[in-house]
This record gives structure tokens, sequence and C-alpha cells, in this order.
């Protein structure tokens, strides 16, 4: 199987390569014409992905899983609507980050470049499939996809229109490679081969991104558990806060960016968890709650450390009453996964202690945990949410799928011949 994998990563660093030297315009052309075939080809899609989904009980995936994995036409056009706004965005490759003249005349400049090769493992998502291709080849990144076999018929489908497009719009085919081989043992293969990939970046469950940390031979660009906090301050407005919630929980609870714990200072708790809790049971969502919070709302079952603990992906809620503040922090030090961490308060003390003192990869104040998302935040999509800290955090799009290098050009005096 080695053979397999170092003749699809060589392929890939060629095309990377050629990449280098595409233009602006090429790259525009392609993502308008995968955004018109998305639309175009939305019954052959959705056909195929009803094959996937017809198999969705042998691969034993969950609810959250089989909707993670379902397409609709609202989701298709969501998909090319992203591709439209990837292609809006400025190019990165060779922007001038900074730059300086130094004493002796030298001209220092730092500009952004392609990582080179990506591997992409993912789960279930076949939408990722689109995003990820789109912001690799825009980003200069040649990328190989290994989506999961439960999405495999939707996959191919969207990966033949993928290099179609490159086709057409003059880029290489090898730009955009799938794994359509469901060996397990391939994984292993390809993050073996260092010296051909550049990045590897795991988009699934936590044993998936542990087994790629632990295999990798090239650097890592991990997305690890969400588990989101919203928590709701002595100083919120209760009016603000329902509809918040119930974004943060019901909108989509089976992704990453959903709230899986509240938390509600004691002051409030009383007036506000009713009224929260009603809601929220209405939405059908299973409430699990420290002790006082089934004193002030009999629906709730009791919680568990390991509940405070857990990434739900579905229309379950922990709920914990805090004293103050500084307790909510503590909270989410010891139970939060980094990712997204919310503060519904209409004190500004309030909100500039909980931004400066919560360590997450975006932390919101007045709104919904959902809007840490790459489209959301004008990046267009995302390859995945970064709970890492090196080399990109968050919403990982255009840019943080670059690196940099240093272009220094010699002065035109005498004195250039270099270090003395």
């Amino acid at each position: 199987m080695s053979g397999y994998a170092n003749r699809m990563a060589s392929a890939s660093k060629q095309a990377s390569k050629r990449l280098l030297t595409a233009s602006g315009e090429a790259k525009a052309r392609w993502l308008a014409l995968v955004a018109t075939a998305l639309r175009e080809q939305t019954e052959t899609l959705l056909s195929a992905n009803q094959l996937d989904l017809a198999n969705a009980a042998d691969h034993g995936l969950s609810e959250a899983m089989a909707d993670r994995l379902t397409l609709t036409d609202d989701r298709l056009e969501g998909i090319a609507t992203a591709v439209d706004e990837i292609a809006a965005l400025p190019n990165p490759v060779g922007e001038i980050i900074d730059g300086s003249v130094r004493p002796n005349g030298m001209q220092v400049t730092r500009v952004r470049v392609p990582l080179g090769v990506v591997f992409f493992i993912y789960e279930s998502r076949p939408n990722v499939t689109v995003d990820a291709a789109a912001l690799c080849v825009k980003s200069g990144n040649a990328v190989i996809l290994r989506g999961g076999k439960e999405a495999v018929h939707t996959n191919v489908a969207f990966h033949s229109l993928l290099v179609s497009a490159l086709e057409t719009a003059g880029l290489p085919a090898e730009a955009v490679q799938l794994v359509d081989n469901p060996d397990r043992s391939l994984v292993g293969d390809f993050l073996a081969l260092g010296d051909l990939i550049d990045v590897a970046i795991p988009r699934g469950g936590r044993s998936l991104i542990e087994r790629v940390s632990d295999e990798s031979r090239m650097p890592v660009i991990r997305h690890f558990d969400g588990i989101c906090h919203v928590y709701v301050d002595q100083f919120a407005d209760l009016n603000r806060v329902v509809p918040i919630i119930l974004n943060a929980k019901c909108q989509r609870p089976g992704v990453c960016n959903a709230a899986e714990s509240l938390l509600i200072h004691s002051e409030v708790a009383e007036v506000m968890l009713p009224a929260i809790a009603t809601e929220l049971l209405k939405q059908g969502v299973e409430l699990r709650g420290c002790e006082r919070c089934c004193q002030i709302v009999p629906e709730f079952k009791p919680a568990t450390e390991q509940d405070y603990a857990t990434e739900y992906l579905s229309l379950v809620l922990s709920v914990r009453i805090v004293d103050s503040l500084q307790h909510a922090i503590q909270h989410i030090d010891q139970y939060g996964s980094g990712h997204t961490e919310a503060i519904l308060t209409g004190d500004l003390a309030s909100a500039q202690e909980f931004t400066t003192c919560v360590d997450a990869s975006a932390v919101i104040v007045n709104a919904s945990t959902r809007f840490n998302d790459g489209g959301e935040l004008g990046l267009g999509a995302e390859i995945g949410i970064s709970t890492d800290k090196f080399h990109a955090r968050g919403p990982c799009g255009l840019r943080e799928l670059t690196s940099y290098k240093y272009i220094v050009t010699g002065p035109s005096a005498p004195d250039w011949t270099g270090v003395r």
C-alpha cells in the first residue's frame, strides 16, 4: 500500500510546484467553475449522497453524524456560496506582510507563501471536501483528501467536478486528489511521508486526531473537542439570553461550535434558569444540572463530573450554577477544550475580564458560540477550527494555509558582499 501513498504524494508535490506560478486569475476561474458545477449538478450530488445515507446505519452513525453527512438543496447552495466567497477574497500568495530597509541599504521583505502539500483527513462531512479543496488551491497548496468511508459516494462525486474544473481552468488535476481506498492502514502510509507532505490536518473524533498526532512525520494542525460554554453573567438581559442560548445549543447540535455546557450566575439563577429551561425543553433538550439546578427546575437530571467534560453533539446540555465570574472561568479552565467560550453580560468590566482570562480559540461576548465559524468571521469557509496555538488557531482559512519567507535584496552601494 505504501506505493499507492507514495505515488499520490509525489504527484501532489509536483502539482504544488506548478501552483507556485499559477495566476490568481486561473484560480479564480477554477473557483467560478466549481460554484457553477455545484449548482448545475445538484441532482447528481444528492443522488450520490442518498447512497451514503442508505448505508449510514451499517456504518453505525449517530443521529448527529448522519446529520453532518446529509446534503440538501439548501446545504449545496451554502457550499456553492462559500466557494463564491472564497473566490472574492484577496489572494494571500505573495502578500507582503512587512518590510524594511536596513542601514546598509539591504531591502528585507516578508511575503506569504503556500505550505505546499496538505494531507487532510476528515469524517462524515462531505461539504468539507469542497471547502478544503477551494481553500487549499486558492492559497497555492495541493491537497490530498481522505474522507470517511461513510461519505465515499458523495466525496467521489464532489471530487469529479473539482478535477474537471481544474483541467478546464488550466490547473494541474493532481492539485486535488481523493484517497478512494478505505483501507485504514493507508492513513499511516501517508503520515510517514514527511518528505513529500508538508502538513497534516485531521478533522473528526478524538481518536482520529490522536492517531494522526502520534503517527505524523509532518506538522499537524489539530481540531480537538468542542466543549463550548455559555456563561450567563449576573448583569445579563434575559430577553437577549434566551434566543442566544437556543441558537448556540439547538440550531445544529451536532457541530463542534454548538454549546455543550451552560453556566449561570447564582444571583440571577432563580429568575433566569426556569425561563431558559422552559425554552430548551420545548426544543427537546435533555438538561443535566448540578444540585442547585435540580432544586430550581425539577425537569433537570443530576449531572455527573463526566457530563461537564463531554462533547455531546446532540440535544443534551450540562448546566451549573456558579457564584462568580471567577468561578465560571475556573470551571471553563477545568472542563473546556479551548474551542469557543461565550459570556452574556451587560457589564463591560465582566466582558473584559472574561475575554482576557479565558483561553480559547474564540471568546464571544453577547452572541452565540456558533459564530466561531470561517464563513461568519469573513474567511469564506474554513478547513477546520484549530484548538492549537501553533501554527494556526481558530478557523483556518486562506492565510492559515500559508507560511512566509524572507526576500532579501542587496543594496546598490558597493558593500553588498555579505556579513563582515
